[in-house]
C-alpha cells in the first residue's frame, strides 16, 4: 500500500496524474504545511543553547529574536503571553537555554523555535548580564553617593519589604523589638520567583507615595530584607526595575539581601547596605539601653558641673563683698554731690532766665506796633491805587485815539467813498466782481451798485 503526503487541511494528497512519473505533485502550500506538521512532531519540545542576537520586543508584544552559536542561526518567537512570564529580561548578547518547540512559517519557507521559557546558560552568563547591568545603571548615576540620603537618628515608623511568612521578618521585628521597640509597617511582597520584582517596585513606591490622607503612617525609613538564597533566588534584587525604584525613593532606604557574602544591585543604589537582615535593624535604630546609659551620665556630669559652677561663683561673691567695703560711705558721698548740683542748677536756672528775658526786651524794642505796619501799608496802598488810575485813564485816551483813526481810514478806504465820486460796482449773476469785458457775455445778467442804491440789467452788445 502506497502512503501520501497530506494536505493543509488533513485530507491526503491524491496521487499524480498520468504524466509517466510516480513522484507526486504537490503544490507549494501543500509541502510547506507538511513539512511545518514534520518539525513540529520530531521536535515538539526541545531545549537549545545559545547567544541571543538582534532582540526586538514588536509593538504587538511579541519577541523577535535570533538565537547563534559559533557557526548557525535559529530564528525564534516568544509570543506575548510568554514574554510576560520569562525569567530574565532578553538582552543582546546574553547566553541563554531556550525552552519550546520547533516549526515552521510556511509564508517564508524557514523554521523557527516558538519559545515557552527562558534561562541563563549558566551562572557565569548570569553573572556577565549582572556586570553589564552595573556598569550601565552606574553611569546613569545611580549609584553615586550624591544620590543616597542621611538616615534618620530615630525613626518613629519602618517601613519592611520583605515576605511575610519568612524568618526574615520575625528577626526584624525581634531585633527593633530588643534595641528601641517603634512602629513596623510591613509591606508583604515575593521574595523570588516570577512577579517577585514587580510586587518589590510596588511596595517600594508605594511607601514613597504615601500620605496623611492615606490612613497609613508614612515611615521614616524602610528596610528591603531577605535571607540568603542562591544567585538565581536573589535576581529579583537584581531587577533594573527595582534598582531604579530604590534609587529614586524618597525615603532613605536600607538594603539587607541574603547573608553578608551576598552582593545585589539594590545594594548600590540604597543609601545603605546591611550584610544582614539582622544587621539593618541594629542600623536602623539606636540600642535604647546605651541611650539611657549616656543620658544619665550626661545628667550627673550637668549636676557636676553647675554644683561647681555654683560653688566657684559663691566664693568668687565672698571675695567681691569683702573688697567692696561698707556701701554707706559711698551713698554718704554721692548724697552730698547730689545735694550740691541741685543747688548749682537753682542758680544756674534763674540766670539763664535772666539772660533771656533782657535779650527779649532788646528784641521787642526794635519790633514796630501792628498799628504802624498797617498805616504804612494803606499809605502804600492809596499810593498805588492813585498811580493806578492814571495810568488807566491814560491808557484809555490813547486807545480811543488810535480806534478813531483807525475809524477815518477805514472809511476813506472803503469802495464806497469811490461811488461817492460816481464810479460803479458791477456784479455778475452769481454776484462775482467783474473787472474785464472778458468775465461776461451777451444776455448775460448783470447787477450794477451805485451810491444810493443797485440795477438789475441785461448784457445787450460788448464794444
Amino acid at each position: 500500500m502506497t502512503d501520501f503526503l497530506s494536505s493543509p487541511d488533513n485530507e491526503p494528497l491524491q496521487p499524480p496524474s498520468q504524466s509517466g512519473s510516480n513522484v507526486p505533485e504537490l503544490s507549494v502550500s501543500e509541502l510547506a504545511y507538511s513539512l511545518k506538521r514534520t518539525l513540529e512532531d520530531t521536535y515538539g519540545r526541545v531545549r537549545v543553547r545559545g547567544e541571543l542576537s538582534r532582540v526586538k520586543i514588536h509593538s504587538s508584544g511579541h519577541l523577535y529574536s535570533d538565537l547563534k552559536d559559533a557557526d548557525s542561526v535559529l530564528n525564534i518567537v516568544c509570543w506575548r503571553g510568554n514574554v510576560a512570564r520569562l525569567a530574565l529580561k532578553p538582552e543582546e548578547g546574553l547566553d541563554v537555554v531556550c525552552t519550546g518547540k520547533i516549526t515552521s512559517y510556511p509564508a517564508r519557507s524557514n523554521y523557527q523555535m516558538v519559545v515557552e521559557s527562558m534561562e541563563l546558560a549558566g551562572e557565569g552568563a548570569l553573572l556577565k548580564m549582572l556586570e553589564e547591568r552595573k556598569k550601565r545603571l552606574a553611569s546613569e548615576g545611580l549609584f553615586d553617593e550624591g544620590r543616597k540620603s542621611k538616615l534618620p537618628f530615630l525613626p518613629q515608623v519602618i517601613g519592611v519589604v520583605t515576605s511575610p511568612t519568612g524568618a526574615v521578618i520575625r528577626d526584624i521585628l525581634h531585633r527593633l523589638e530588643d534595641r528601641f521597640p517603634v512602629s513596623v509597617v510591613v509591606w508583604p511582597v515575593r521574595v523570588q520567583g516570577e512577579g517577585a520584582a514587580e510586587e518589590i517596585v510596588a511596595a517600594i513606591n508605594g511607601f514613597s507615595q504615601l500620605s496623611e490622607s492615606s490612613g497609613i503612617q508614612r515611615p521614616d525609613l524602610i528596610i528591603v530584607a531577605r535571607g540568603g538564597g542562591s544567585l538565581e533566588d536573589l535576581m529579583p534584587f537584581n531587577d533594573e526595575a527595582v534598582v531604579r525604584a530604590v534609587a529614586n525613593c524618597t525615603i532613605p532606604l536600607i538594603s539587607a539581601i541574603g547573608h553578608e557574602t551576598d552582593t545585589t544591585l539594590i545594594d548600590f543604589a540604597s543609601d545603605l547596605r546591611a550584610p544582614t537582615p539582622t544587621a539593618a535593624a541594629e542600623l536602623a535604630v539606636p540600642e535604647r539601653s546605651k541611650l539611657l546609659d549616656f543620658t544619665i551620665e550626661a545628667q550627673n556630669r550637668l549636676r557636676s558641673s553647675l554644683q561647681r559652677l555654683i560653688q566657684q561663683n559663691s566664693q568668687n561673691l565672698a571675695h567681691l563683698s569683702a573688697r567692696l567695703g561698707d556701701p554707706t560711705r559711698v551713698l554718704d558721698v554721692r548724697t552730698q554731690m547730689l545735694d550740691h548740683l541741685s543747688d548749682q542748677l537753682g542758680y544756674g536756672l534763674e540766670s539763664h532766665i535772666g539772660r533771656f528775658e533782657q535779650k527779649y526786651l532788646r528784641l521787642s524794642a526794635r519790633l514796630l506796633h501792628p498799628g504802624q505796619i498797617l498805616a504804612l501799608a494803606q499809605k502804600n496802598l492809596d499810593h498805588l491805587c492813585a498811580n493806578l488810575n492814571r495810568a488807566k485813564d491814560t491808557a484809555l485816551q490813547d486807545r480811543a485815539r488810535k480806534t478813531d483813526q483807525s475809524s477815518k481810514m477805514l472809511e476813506l478806504l472803503s469802495f464806497k467813498s469811490v461811488l461817492n465820486r460816481g464810479f460803479a460796482l458791477v456784479r455778475d449773476q452769481n454776484g462775482h466782481l467783474v473787472t474785464s469785458v472778458k468775465e461776461v457775455a451777451v444776455q448775460n445778467s448783470l447787477k450794477i451798485e451805485l451810491r444810493d442804491g443797485s440795477l438789475k440789467t441785461l448784457l445787450e452788445e460788448i464794444q
